[in-house]
């Protein structure tokens, strides 16, 4: 795999490079990105693996057979690290149960060290690499905030096409026109005006109506 590949499918997986739409093996290219020895690459594993594992794309033994025996101690070094810090956001997820169970007592000691480096914030040498803590935690941040942002404008947008769509089942276009002018405070025409009163206001009246709305509830959640 080329490195502008592996660059373009971890950006795939949360790092900003550059993004392609065509489909590929997650578990393969966090292999290539333990094989890479590229520190940055290494540095934002704990986000790319909490996007595979959000994608429900994650498989521990699947990465481990694209690897030789010495890269899956890197591997299991930097589930190691990522297992660290996402403790300390109090995130849990299945394969990180799996792992527990088969920790040597080396990776027990590791983790002890790794918790110890995370809650001092300190830079410390791992695994023939250089890591900080605060830094580490502050990407992660990031890209955490960043998901939660992407979420929030979907789920806007959303109900934005919802609302937009209800009103399009109740108001005419003209309708909708008038309500948006007047729920930005533009001013109607002596005929708008007249028509909201007369017909617009009318039906909102009717919406707002508590005892409507309840019926409309329930005749939705009959079968």
């Amino acid at each position: 795999m080329t490195d502008k590949t592996l660059m373009e499918r971890v950006a795939r997986l949360g790092l900003p490079l550059m993004e392609k739409n065509e489909e590929f093996d997650v578990n393969q290219t966090l292999a290539e990105v333990v094989k890479s020895r590229d520190a940055r690459l290494w540095e934002g594993f704990p986000v790319l693996l909490l996007n595979s594992e959000r994608d429900n794309k994650f498989n521990y033994e699947r990465v481990l057979n694209n690897l030789t025996e010495k890269e899956q101690e890197t591997f299991r070094a930097l589930l190691l690290l990522s297992w660290t810090l996402y403790r300390n956001y109090h995130l849990s997820f299945s394969w990180m149960n799996q792992l527990k169970n088969r920790f040597s007592d080396e990776e027990k000691s590791e983790l002890k060290q790794l918790r110890n480096w995370f809650a001092h914030n300190d830079s410390f040498a791992y695994k023939g690499s250089r890591f900080d803590a605060t830094r580490l935690k502050n990407m992660f941040e990031l890209y955490y905030e960043k998901h939660a942002e992407k979420s929030r404008q979907k789920k806007e947008s959303y109900e934005s096409l919802s609302f937009e769509y209800s009103l399009s089942q109740l108001f005419s276009p003209k309708q909708k026109e008038l309500l948006k002018k007047k729920l930005e405070g533009l001013p109607l025409t002596k005929t708008e005006s007249e028509y909201f009163s007369r017909t617009v206001k009318k039906k909102l009246a009717a919406l707002a109506n508590s005892e409507l709305y309840h019926t409309a509830r329930r005749l939705m959640q009959q079968r």
